[in-house]
């Protein structure tokens, strides 16, 4: 009776925060609408949180939010070629008002694919009538919406791409937010990548320092702090100061910044560290990312500026160039600061050092990847070091610092890692004999169930079955696959034992397929279709591989 009363919507409090549970389980949220006008209720809003950034080729959800323009504003749409009946007469809710999370890429990106299926073209002019233009003003029409109705919890402004980006669309988000700063007063995560390199005039320059100053004044909120600007020397003659004070004024603003993600950009990383100095309550950052910073030239003790952060809890090293005198600066530290992520392209120093650092940080290291060593006897002692004293590895990648003779070294930091592990990259597009081992073992060693599994590989039949046999008891809620074998019949082989793997007991919840041919499982409607019938749903391989910036900030 209990069960009848939540169900029937007696608790809706409850239900909220079950449903509320199920946020990134898109599939099973869609099924909720359907329950009745309580479960819809509590559901549409998560579903429009973000549509941007889920991962479906469906961007029909465009024409929803043009639903609210006014009529000059759909008289222009239709004078863009338009299909007549494009945009719905009514809808069920204010759909923009729930949007919690905007990145400017991913819009840009949805609206050029939206256009050329919008659009009432022939073959002759479909490429290039006036694309831009149409693109640009759907994109100001749809940031005239969001500004309107939606309070941003997270904006992700990232425009690194063509001349026409920078121009164009920050225009738009510059006279957007300057018309509403509501919109960007409530902004907890902010994102800013801006390529000034691809700037040619000071009036670009203008709008973006415009824009920064703007969120330095009218947002004091933000708690994860990510910025990425890259300058035109030419343009500012070698002097950056003018963005460098930008930036030291957004993070004076805050109240409570949590997190700081430092990129390898124009800003020299001595400059980044020292603006730790602005911060209003140092003791709030909890965590700091390097992504892609040269530490290799910059003499000044590191550790000397992080040990003053007394709220510092964890800190990931992504990409970055290290040498000797870097690693013994982390060795040497005090403070009981948690290295939780290491990926490194390069080794440039001694194995016997990683030791020293494994030794220090390898109890509260998760996520790992490291590239080229200079020989195969390295190779076998770092996966040796891992072994020993990396027993909470959540995400690991195989690749280039793996081969034929320590393959199955790693299989046994893979075992020894246990249930811990939760993410794993292999990525071997090449080595046909390696990634036959891996598919003929790997599934032995599996732990009883991953949130990820990617495999990059050259897929033999006969290998791939022995794989999911092994694998039968694991289940893996995201598989990825990027078939690098070109036999067609193969592919069809393959999917027919990934159904078949799935009728019985459900071991996937997500696939991700890319043939050998490189076409996408996802472009297949009806093979997706049919892959839904057995309980899994499709993904785009390309929009669900793991970035590891991206994973490191969602997951910190």
């Amino acid at each position: 009776m209990a069960c009848l009363k939540i169900f029937s919507g007696v608790f809706p409090e409850i239900m909220e925060e079950i449903i509320r549970y199920l946020r990134n389980d898109f599939s099973t949220l869609h099924s909720c609408i359907l329950v009745n006008r309580l479960w819809c209720r509590l559901t549409i809003p998560l579903l429009w949180e973000d549509p941007f950034s889920i991962a479906t080729r469906n961007f029909h959800f465009i024409e929803i939010y043009l639903h609210e323009l006014n009529n000059d504003d759909k008289t222009k749409l239709i004078n863009y070629r338009m299909k007549n009946d494009i945009i719905p007469l009514n809808t069920l809710f204010n759909y923009s008002s729930f949007i919690k999370k905007l990145n400017t890429k991913h819009i840009i990106y949805i609206i050029e694919i939206w256009i050329k299926e919008a659009r009432s073209l022939t073959n002759k002019d479909r490429a290039g009538y006036k694309y831009k233009e149409c693109t640009r003003l759907v994109y100001e029409f749809l940031f005239k919406i969001f500004t309107n109705n939606a309070n941003l919890n997270t904006f992700e402004i990232v425009l690194m791409g063509y001349r026409w980006d920078l121009s164009f669309f920050f225009e738009d988000i510059f006279n957007t937010s300057l018309s509403n700063p509501n919109f960007i007063r409530n902004i907890k995560n902010l994102t800013l990548y801006v390529s000034y390199k691809n700037a040619v005039t000071t009036i670009e320059y203008l709008r973006i320092e415009q824009f920064l100053s703007l969120i330095s004044s009218k947002c004091n909120l933000i708690t994860s702090l990510d910025l990425r600007l890259d300058y035109n020397e030419n343009i500012i003659n070698n002097d950056n100061n003018i963005f460098k004070k930008f930036t030291s004024d957004i993070i004076k603003s805050q109240n409570g910044i949590k997190k700081i993600l430092f990129n390898g950009d124009s800003f020299d990383i001595l400059d980044k560290l020292y603006l730790l100095k602005n911060l209003n309550n140092p003791n709030l950052l909890k965590t700091i990312i390097f992504n892609e910073i040269n530490f290799t030239n910059i003499n000044i003790n590191i550790i000397e500026i992080l040990e003053k952060l007394n709220g510092l809890e964890s800190f990931h090293i992504l990409n970055c160039k290290l040498n000797f005198d870097n690693i013994q600066q982390l060795i040497n530290i005090t403070k009981p600061f948690k290295l939780r992520s290491l990926f490194i392209n390069m080794i440039v120093v001694n194995i016997e050092q990683f030791q020293l650092l494994l030794e220090v940080y390898g109890k509260y290291l998760e996520n790992i990847k490291f590239g080229k060593l200079s020989d195969n006897e390295s190779k076998e002692k770092l996966i040796n070091l891992m072994i020993k004293y990396c027993p909470k590895i959540r995400y690991f990648e195989l690749h280039k610092s793996v081969d034929d003779r320590n393959i199955h070294s790693t299989f046994n930091l893979i075992k020894n890692i246990g249930y811990n592990l939760n993410y794993l990259d292999i990525n071997f597009p090449q080595n046909f004999n390696l990634c036959s081992i891996i598919l003929q073992e790997l599934g032995q060693i599996l732990p009883k169930k991953l949130k990820y599994l990617n495999l990059n590989i050259i897929i033999n039949l006969n290998d791939f079955k022995i794989f999911l046999n092994n694998s039968k008891n694991t289940f893996i809620e995201k598989l990825l696959i990027l078939n690098n074998n070109s036999n067609d019949e193969n592919d069809e082989r393959i999917l027919i034992y990934l159904k078949e793997h799935n009728m019985k007991i459900k071991r996937l919840n997500y696939l991700a397929y890319v043939k050998g041919n490189g076409v996408n499982l996802s472009c297949m409607k009806n093979e997706a279709k049919e892959f839904r019938s057995y309980g899994i749903q499709i993904l785009n391989y390309n929009d669900s591989s793991i970035q590891f910036v991206d994973f490191v900030k969602e997951m910190y």
